[in-house]
């Protein structure tokens, strides 16, 4: 039995599915299904898993991930709004007929790319976010239609990231991919203490050797790296959008020793935590 599977049913009248979801977070754990999906996050902070890349996400975050590629979106802190997000669900049968007509030819290689999980540039998916927020309110005929336009649109575009990393694989099974869900949530609400081997392979029933083995087989990182990616990555979130110091900021993410904060950012990020947040400033418009 693979990781843990999820059932899509497509929208009324259509041959895929386009919703709009609201709620107070996202109810999903590490899943995957058979369809494509595109996830447009209209309103929500947190971290995105997809394979085995991890990042922190906010609002205008559009991601596709591929038929099978294991992914989650998990809230991080006090929400202070509910999760609002556009989602699009299709199997690849949709378009069975038409991927090797000419004309198809670029959407063919999206879907390709989309294997590994593709983070599009906040620039492309502002301008996709009114074709997506229509495509949900739309009938089954003109919704299909404009799918389209949004497929080609991105298919054309070289604003884009791969996400999971190209030896990552997706043949986990159930089990494995309980264990993973596990390391998520207890990072999810532990990252702020001090973490061990020991304490996180307990927590797995494991012993320290096998869950080393087992995290390297799967993230082909250690976890420490992994953990030290986990901080970081909400470090770099709180120097864009708060006005804390860089030192308030290295202890609320649960580092102790600033020194050791300061030497993994630019390990994990290539610049200093200053020159990061310098780079984000909002150049203020005139009038405003």
């Amino acid at each position: 039995m693979k990781a843990k599977y999820h059932n899509i049913i497509p929208s009324q009248g259509s041959s895929f599915r386009a919703v709009l979801f609201e709620d107070k977070e996202f109810p999903a754990a590490w899943h995957f299904h058979e369809e494509y999906e595109l996830t447009y996050i209209v309103k929500s902070t947190g971290v995105r898993y997809v394979g085995n890349s991890m990042e922190t996400f906010d609002n205008d975050d559009l991601v596709m991930v591929g038929a099978n590629l294991p992914h989650c979106w998990k809230t991080i802190g006090e929400q202070t709004e509910d999760v609002k997000c556009i989602v699009i669900q299709w199997q690849e049968d949709l378009l069975k007929n038409w991927l090797d007509k000419k004309e198809i030819k670029f959407i063919k290689d999206l879907l390709k790319r989309a294997q590994r999980g593709i983070r599009f540039d906040k620039e492309l998916a502002c301008e996709i976010k009114p074709m997506l927020l229509k495509m949900v309110e739309l009938p089954p005929f003109e919704r299909l239609i404009l799918f389209m336009q949004v497929l080609q649109k991105l298919a054309l575009s070289s604003q884009f990231e791969l996400l999971a990393g190209p030896n990552f694989t997706n043949s986990l099974s159930y089990k494995e991919s309980e264990r993973i869900n596990v390391v998520y949530d207890y990072l999810k609400e532990n990252y702020l203490n001090k973490i061990t081997v020991d304490d996180i392979s307990e927590v797995m029933n494991m012993s320290s050797d096998t869950f080393s083995r087992f995290f390297k087989k799967t993230f082909h990182s250690s976890f420490f790296t992994f953990l030290n990616e986990y901080k970081i990555s909400i470090a770099c979130k709180m120097l864009i959008d708060t006005d804390l110091s860089i030192s308030e900021i290295g202890y609320k993410v649960g580092y102790n020793n600033l020194t050791f904060f300061h030497r993994q950012f630019q390990k994990h990020m290539q610049v200093s935590p200053s020159k990061y947040r310098k780079s984000y400033q909002r150049i203020p418009i005139v009038g405003e």
